[in-house]
């Protein structure tokens, strides 16, 4: 009995797309792979006609790229403008090189196996993986995917896996120099209650300037606040509240909890930036339109997104013999927060 392109999949340990792309002689394979398929598949006796009757149906051209987007908490990923934009660059980029685009959402350590496994039924090809708030015990079990994968918006140092990264310390470097060479004083940190990657590094990057310039680490004024404009907002009241005198100036971990302490602030009679400044981190759209419009640190979230299509392209096609981490260099926008 001749074999199947599905029996084929399961004897090599590939995914039906990737099996189905390397017999069609299609991009998205690498040559090693396409070559131990079609060896195979020569082996076990496939029927290669099958390939001429449907050679022409434009569903079995690339496959789909699978964006799967990790919460373990929401607290930082969620329904913005950041995550759509990276999305976006996902999007395009996978339009020009001809293959389609699917998002899941995996809530939890409890979905990934489910979830895992209605995305490799599918036609996938690759996945990006959204790793913003994903811990690295949690990532070993996407590692272990026979589908190429490379990880978005995070890394960690303990797996070998392509990589596409924020450099999170540059651009707190970046504002936390800004406002000691403005204000001659040493800045305070809003720091985020939730402690992902991204917001370690960039206290990395914020406590770096302070010893540059002679301050001390330990004496530096640090507020845990949620990650969100209500939840930082009632924080920081509750911090006021209780006496808590704010610095001259201050760094936040991301734009929300800068425009949630801006709100507080000002509801007790504060003046930004006359009284306290802020620099927030992200660049989101609300930060232009807040008031007054907040100093931040930009992130090209949709050039990210194309970046990380990029490489996933070259696993994808055998060009990629190493693995790397990319990161995205960010710029400072100065606005009226400071």
């Amino acid at each position: 009995m001749k074999i199947t392109a599905k029996e084929l999949s399961a004897l090599l340990g590939l995914s039906e797309a990737a099996v189905s792309l390397a017999l069609r002689s299609k991009k998205g394979v690498s040559v090693a792979t396409r070559r131990r398929v079609l060896a195979a598949a020569e082996q076990y006796g496939y029927d290669f006609s099958r390939i001429r009757i449907s050679s022409e149906s434009s569903l079995m051209l690339h496959g789909s790229i699978c964006l799967i987007i990790y919460r373990q908490h929401g607290a930082v990923v969620g329904d913005t403008l950041f995550f759509s934009e990276l999305c976006e660059g996902i999007s395009m980029a996978c339009k020009a090189a001809n293959y389609k685009f699917c998002i899941y959402h995996i809530n939890g350590e409890h979905e990934i196996d489910e979830q895992l496994s209605r995305v490799l039924n599918t036609d996938c090809a690759g996945i990006i993986l959204l790793g913003t708030e994903l811990r690295e015990e949690s990532f070993t079990r996407f590692m272990k995917l026979r589908v190429p994968l490379l990880l978005l918006d995070s890394y960690f140092e303990k797996t070998t896996c392509d990589c596409v990264a924020i450099n999170n310390s540059q651009g707190a470097y970046l504002a936390t120099e800004y406002l000691i060479n403005r204000f001659s004083v040493q800045p305070g940190y809003l720091r985020s209650s939730y402690p992902i990657k991204n917001f370690l590094e960039r206290a990395d990057g914020f406590f770096k300037v302070l010893r540059e310039h002679g301050m001390s680490s330990s004496r530096t004024i640090v507020h845990q606040l949620a990650p969100s404009m209500e939840g930082a907002m009632s924080d920081m009241l509750a911090l006021l509240e209780a006496g808590e005198e704010p610095q001259r100036c201050y760094f936040a971990d991301n734009d929300l909890i800068a425009m949630g302490v801006m709100r507080a602030l000002k509801s007790k009679g504060y003046h930004i930036p006359k009284d306290v400044a802020i620099i927030g981190f992200d660049n989101i759209s609300s930060a232009e339109l807040c008031e007054p419009p907040l100093t931040t640190i930009n992130v090209p979230k949709q050039y990210m997104g194309e970046v990380a299509m990029r490489r996933l392209l070259d696993i994808l096609h055998g060009d990629a013999p190493q693995t790397v981490k990319i990161e995205v260099s960010t710029k400072l926008v100065k606005r009226q927060s400071v």
